[in-house]
């Protein structure tokens, strides 16, 4: 086996919610196997803590403010890192968030929050982001959707149904774009220590941890592998894809 395949030299990626959690992990494991990384999020001063980061790691990196939900900011946000890098070969979808109500009491402009964050803007990155790499020929779309996407759980309805149609919008794009030698992907995270999981009621995080076989929440590196699968050679001929990473908690126990 070719040892470089997961070498990344040369490559240019775009990750939103690339300041913090699993982008972040994910935007440094792309910059460790030789990409240059653009961070993208809504906190400036974050992303430009983790493009210092990727730079002290000799790869070039970019901070972008952008709001992934505006047409325009993901328009602008293309324009930047193609004016600065000169291409576009990587997509990461991570942005996203999570809101706990019970649907009878679930406000429009909650779920619209959440369905727009989760799902709206992973439509808008990957098309803006498609375009350029249907004109050149090649790429690789990395969405981030959740176990979620395939099982519920009390009071996500807003979020069970965007991840959910992340993984569905994956696999109509890697139809479409099959053809443009583009691949587009999913990686089902399970429970992550994040921001999000750390809001969690104390009580409810072992009754959490109790489903999960390996006993333990996952870390944001352990997406990392999944990662570099998806947005090197190593999966050259994975398309449609979702990987779920989330200690066995899908199987159930």
């Amino acid at each position: 086996m070719n040892n470089n395949l997961f070498q990344l030299e040369g490559q240019t990626a775009i990750v939103t919610g690339g300041s913090r959690g699993i982008g972040k992990a994910i935007s440094l494991g792309l910059a460790t196997m030789g990409a240059d990384v653009a961070i993208c999020s809504r906190d400036i001063t974050k992303c430009k803590d983790v493009a210092d980061e990727i730079e002290r790691m000799r790869r070039k990196s970019l901070a972008i403010s952008v709001d992934v939900t505006k047409p325009s900011d993901v328009a602008a946000m293309v324009e930047k890192v193609k004016n600065s890098f000169g291409k576009i070969d990587i997509l990461v979808n991570s942005a996203g968030i999570g809101l706990v109500t019970r649907t009878d009491k679930l406000a429009e402009a909650d779920w619209d929050k959440v369905v727009n964050l989760d799902l709206k803007a992973t439509f808008l990155c990957c098309q803006a982001v498609g375009r350029e790499m249907i004109a050149a020929q090649k790429g690789s779309i990395i969405n981030i959707s959740s176990m979620m996407g395939q099982r519920v759980a009390y009071g996500h309805a807003a979020y069970c149904a965007a991840k959910g149609g992340v993984d569905q919008l994956t696999r109509v794009l890697a139809v479409e774009w099959s053809r443009y030698n583009i691949r587009v992907n999913s990686i089902a995270p399970g429970w992550i220590v994040t921001d999000m999981t750390d809001e969690l009621p104390a009580d409810v995080r072992p009754k959490l941890i109790a489903s999960v076989p390996l006993k333990r929440f996952g870390k944001p590196e352990e997406i990392v592998g999944a990662a570099l699968y998806y947005a090197s050679e190593m999966s050259s001929y994975t398309t449609g894809s979702v990987l779920v990473v989330d200690g066995g908690t899908t199987i159930g126990v």
